[in-house]
């Protein structure tokens, strides 16, 4: 149970992290008067959190979803996978100018 709890802090590490990125974007996107996609960070952080708690709510009742159910496929690594995909592309649109060759 412990190792379940640990495991955890990651998945809340990366939303907070998300968070801050969505802080920092909207400051970017204010300057450059870029569009409002930084909200996108938000929901990916929800989307994040929405996992932490199934999954915590699973550890704390010592349930072990099976491979099978579609729930816990969905909620356990699509939910995840779907807010860092989204993130990426969303933090690619926003901060890809620093990665532009200068010449």
């Amino acid at each position: 149970m412990a190792g379940g709890i640990v495991a955890l802090v990651g998945l809340l590490s990366i939303a907070v992290a998300l968070v801050v990125l969505g802080l920092l974007s909207k400051r970017l996107g204010k300057v450059t008067r870029a569009p409002g996609y930084y909200r996108v960070f938000f929901v990916a952080a929800g989307l994040l959190l929405v996992s932490l708690f199934v999954r915590l709510t699973d550890t704390l009742n010592a349930h072990v979803p099976h491979a099978d159910d579609p729930t816990a496929v969905i909620l356990y690594l699509g939910l995840p996978a779907f807010a860092l995909t989204i993130s990426l592309i969303i933090a690619w649109r926003y901060w890809s100018w620093l990665l532009a060759e200068r010449s």
